[in-house]
């Protein structure tokens, strides 16, 4: 529990520069929608401000170089399938549970959502999280790439479930045209 606490707080100043963004787009957004027609509710601007802030935590917790842990260096390169899956099964459960909010916020709040996107966009952040990690010395590992790819797909999954189970209160969290 202690380091789940310690990882939100390092996700914190990324949260809050991602808050402090979303506020000033906000009023441009809610300009556009209106000249289009739609409306979102409170609880979509909600899901949808959270989502921003996890996206700022992440690019804090996953971008910047670990200067208390080392002097910096170029990044290590693990190539080799399975090779972190002997670690601790903590940390291999938490490469999959942090990418999950990528695969369920975006099915949540645009329509169109598919798997093949869920899946291409954990690669594609996955991918681009751990490139620019050589050149922060951190490292790049192949299993990572893996498991924050299956987090994003099961993002999209838990989507479905809550569709299947909850289908109205799904649909809450799309523009809706407005009512004139």
């Amino acid at each position: 529990m202690y380091r789940i606490a310690a990882y939100l707080l390092d996700m914190l100043p990324g949260a809050v520069a991602a808050l402090a963004l979303y506020l000033c787009l906000f009023p441009r957004r809610r300009r556009q929608l209106i000249q289009q027609g739609l409306t979102s509710s409170a609880l979509r601007e909600a899901a949808l401000c959270l989502f921003w802030m996890f996206c700022g935590g992440m690019a804090v917790l996953t971008l910047t170089p670990r200067w208390l842990d080392m002097p910096f260096r170029l990044g290590t390169i693990n190539l080799t399938l399975f090779r972190t899956f002997r670690q601790n099964k903590i940390i291999l459960l938490g490469n999959i549970v942090m990418f999950v909010p990528f695969g369920l916020f975006p099915a949540l709040l645009w329509r169109g959502w598919t798997w093949r996107r869920a899946l291409l966009a954990g690669a594609g952040i996955t991918a681009f999280i751990e490139c620019t990690q050589l050149l922060v010395g951190r490292a790049f590992d192949v299993d990572d790439l893996l498991l924050n790819t299956l987090g994003a797909f099961l993002g999209w999954l838990l989507w479905r479930l809550l569709r299947q189970i909850c289908p109205r209160l799904t649909e809450r969290f799309h523009c809706q045209t407005a009512v004139v």
